[in-house]
């Protein structure tokens, strides 16, 4: 069994079998003097013929018959405390794969980078997918600290709705947004999403400025709470606001909200 956060529950029923296998970034990784390590440098990769091997797409027909999945990169600079990804791949966003490692023809491309942007080489592997002409999901959100020299190869990428993400509040990420929001092509119809992490390290007024900003600079923001279960009411409810966009694009302000009738 596995999950990815340590503060996900683990199953407390019996499970009718002679041995259990426990793994994944929730059981491997342990907190040793404040900082994130892990349990065993076993659990940190995958050995290099099964990584680069192409992968068994008939285990799984329905959910790829037409979309490809993997890693062009892996490792992050950020170390964000809130994200096991540096602990696990390491600081320095590395190259680990070719397009073609995972990737044979399919209409859509759901890429699992950490931060493909952050990657030396990184305008090669854009080419790759440009040049695939597939559909391609960067399903972690792109880095818009490190947009500002690839926007016009990026706007060739065929991407249905381009991620972002403003996790810190304590950063500000505005420049970057507005120069974003000013030089790439325009998607009319879905405008570019940024992820929203709230119930971490911010305030609620740290919340709604990075939501109205992000707003007013043409950017759907959407709120990712952290430890959910533990979050306060007034974080959940600026969840529901934001993400549902009937009750967000009517209502503009948070404090005009009524839950009762959203």
């Amino acid at each position: 069994m596995t999950k990815v956060f340590s503060f996900s529950d683990s199953m407390d029923f019996a499970i009718q079998a002679d041995e259990i296998v426990s793994g994944g970034t929730g059981y491997a990784i342990t907190l040793q003097n404040g900082k994130e390590v892990y349990r065993s440098l076993l659990d940190r990769a995958l050995p290099l013929e099964i990584e680069h091997q192409y992968p068994d797409y008939t285990r799984y027909p329905k959910m790829t018959q037409d979309t490809a999945y993997g890693f062009l990169t892996r490792g992050c600079p950020r170390n964000c405390g809130f994200c096991h990804v540096t602990c696990k791949e390491g600081p320095v966003s590395l190259h680990v794969a070719d397009l073609d490692e995972f990737w044979n023809g399919q209409k859509k491309i759901k890429l699992l980078d950490p931060n493909l942007l952050a990657a030396k080489g990184r305008e090669r592997l854009l080419s790759q997918l440009v040049e695939s002409r597939a559909y391609v999901d960067f399903t972690q959100g792109l880095d818009i600290r490190m947009v500002r020299d690839v926007t016009g190869l990026l706007d060739r990428v065929k991407i249905e709705r381009v991620h972002f993400a403003w996790d810190n509040p304590e950063e500000d990420l505005v420049p970057h947004f507005r120069y974003y929001a000013e030089t790439a092509r325009p998607n009319k119809h879905r405008p570019p999403a940024v992820y929203v992490l709230t119930n971490y390290s911010s305030t609620h007024e740290q919340d709604l400025y990075r939501i109205y900003t992000l707003r007013d600079l043409g950017f759907e923001p959407y709120v990712m709470i952290y430890d959910k279960a533990h979050a306060p009411r007034e974080t959940r409810l600026l969840q529901r606001w934001v993400n549902n966009r009937i009750i967000f694009n009517a209502v503009k302000r948070f404090e005009d909200y009524d839950c009762k009738v959203g």
